[in-house]
């Protein structure tokens, strides 16, 4: 509940603080004092848009600040820390929020919850865990086939939560399975190209069969090729300066002549080193004249031919890199490619799959309609009945409401149009309640039904701006009774005009108007005994010292106690 709320220089109050906490709270005051100033103040708090034209005449700037008991743990509290704000604990499982908002007369205007700054939007999330405005222009919110629906399922609690929640579920889940099949069959066409593109490319990768590092292995064996009788002619050379059988001395037969040399004079330590060292020459320049040998023995086995088919097979892994890249992404295509193909190769499976599973999802769906459409229906007899019998106490006697279900167009929220129809007198075909009610009925017919489901699901807080407009006398006490009763298991509070209504509050606050002649200020005071006898004065008959007045006003707080 909302502790207090404190106001600056927003429309004509300059300054005030609100003491609200539990129970019934009644605003009243005279024409213009800014009552309705004070649900403004309350709409900023909750998110609501901000009007520079509310800021008072002459400031820069309009402010409202409220102070909030709230659970210490929940949806609010995890909003709030989720926010960066922070809560104030007061034992027992309870908490103080502090919220704020001001409004720039140009410029933008600031927010903030818990002592840390904050989108307004977070005001509007916490407001639908916090508070139910209701004003005049609420009212519409009966001409809304969704709003009563809502209205009706809030008034079912638990069981019929408890089945509209298995219905969502059901339908998300048929959405889910529906929109897949839908998908599959859409781009049947397509996947089956791209599975006859796959299997294409994946023969011909097979055919290949490349081996990882294969193109640049034949890159090199194709430029040997490509040179052979000059590779010839080195080695040939190279083997002839080794170990020739010309003439000229070859380098094998030389240093094996250095090493005869160093071995006579071996009783040199030096030397019998260096003569060791020259065999160990003499043993490679022999090995790698043997080698030479093979080699050239080699190249004269290959011939015009094999430098064809190394071009070949270069052609064809050209081919598979233009198509794919590199020589490896093209044999990576072989798993990745393989694993697509079976997947699109299972669409006619996957096609009967989908059909049964949609089937079986649209049965699961139409069984959760029904439990809920039941669920509604037995709801709906009971809101009316409980709704028919308020009205009875609100001066309504003859009026009967009922709460229709019926077929509708399937949406998340079930398949069922439900409205409130209300017959005012017997004998009148029972019509929506927006047709065939005058604006007091429609206030009656709201507070009525916000009565019924308090009962069974409580809001925190409800605010209520002349409500009881367009109605007076016992009907008005009745309104007053009814607020209070609302009052015993949430926090109301109302701008009303009514004595009637405000001797049952069991807090009445009043805004009054000073003039200094050129500027309206207005502030906020509780009012306790005679200062509350002579606001209730005013209200029954504008003269606050008239002793009948005062008579009829201690007779009201009587009555109301």
């Amino acid at each position: 509940m909302i502790e207090e709320m404190r106001l600056r220089d927003l429309g004509v109050i300059a300054e005030a603080t609100l003491p609200i906490g539990p129970g019934f709270t009644a605003i009243t005051g005279e024409t213009g004092a800014g009552k309705t100033m004070v649900v403004t103040g309350l709409g900023l708090l909750l998110g609501q848009r901000a009007d520079s034209g509310a800021v008072r005449a002459g400031a820069r700037a309009a402010s409202v600040d409220g102070v909030w008991n709230v659970p210490e743990s929940g949806v609010v509290a995890d909003r709030v820390r989720d926010a960066g704000g922070e809560l104030e604990s007061l034992g027992e499982g309870r908490a103080e929020l502090l919220v704020g908002r001001s409004v720039a007369r140009e410029g933008r205007g600031r927010a903030s919850v818990g002592g840390r700054p904050a989108p307004a939007a977070v005001l509007s999330d916490l407001a639908d865990a916090l508070v139910v405005v209701h004003g005049q222009s609420d009212q519409l919110r009966l001409r809304s086939g969704a709003a009563q629906r809502d209205a009706l399922d809030r008034f079912g609690g638990t069981a019929l939560a408890a089945e509209l929640a298995a219905y969502r579920d059901a339908y998300e889940h048929f959405r889910t399975v529906d929109r897949e099949l839908a998908e599959l069959t859409r781009d049947r066409d397509t996947r089956a190209a791209e599975a006859a593109d796959l299997r294409s490319q994946i023969a011909e990768i097979e055919a290949a069969d490349p081996q990882p590092g294969e193109d640049a292995d034949l890159a090199v064996r194709a430029d040997r090729l490509a040179d052979i009788e000059g590779l010839r002619a080195a080695a040939a050379a190279a083997h002839d300066a080794l170990s020739g059988e010309s003439e000229a001395p070859d380098a094998v037969s030389l240093v094996a002549d250095a090493r005869r040399e160093l071995e006579r004079a071996a009783h040199d330590p030096v030397l019998e080193e260096y003569a060791v060292q020259a065999a160990d020459l003499g043993y490679r320049a022999t090995d790698l004249a043997a080698s030479l040998a093979g080699y050239l023995a080699d190249l004269d086995e290959t011939g015009p031919q094999e430098l064809a088919a190394v071009e070949e097979r270069r052609a064809v892994l050209s081919a598979l890199v233009r198509a794919h890249g590199s020589l490896e992404q093209a044999i990576d295509m072989l798993a990745t490619g393989s694993a697509r193909l079976v997947e699109l190769d299972d669409d006619g499976e996957r096609f009967e799959r989908l059909t049964s599973a949609r089937d079986a999802a649209a049965s699961a769906l139409d069984d959760a309609a029904a439990r809920l459409t039941a669920a509604r229906e037995a709801a709906a007899a009971d809101l009316g009945r409980l709704v028919t019998a308020e009205l009875t106490q609100l001066a309504m006697p003859d009026a009967h409401l009922e709460v229709a279900v019926t077929p509708g167009t399937p949406t998340a929220s079930g398949r069922d149009d439900v409205a409130f129809l209300l017959a005012p007198h017997p004998g009148a075909q029972p019509r929506p309640v927006a047709r065939s009610a005058s604006g007091g009925e429609l206030s009656r017919v709201m507070l009525a039904i916000e009565v019924v489901i308090a009962g069974v699901d409580p809001v925190p807080t409800f605010v209520f701006d002349e409500v009881d407009a367009g109605i007076g006398g016992a009907v008005a006490i009745e309104v007053g009774r009814r607020l209070a009763r609302l009052a015993e298991t949430s926090q109301v509070i109302a701008v009303t005009h009514l004595a009637q209504v405000a001797a049952f509050a069991g807090n009445h606050l009043t805004v009054v108007k000073a003039s200094d002649g050129s500027v309206t200020a207005s502030d906020v005071r509780r009012l306790e005994g005679e200062e509350r006898e002579a606001e209730m004065a005013r209200l029954l008959s504008g003269m606050p010292d008239s002793d009948v007045a005062l008579s009829h006003a201690r007779e009201l707080l009587a009555l109301a106690r």
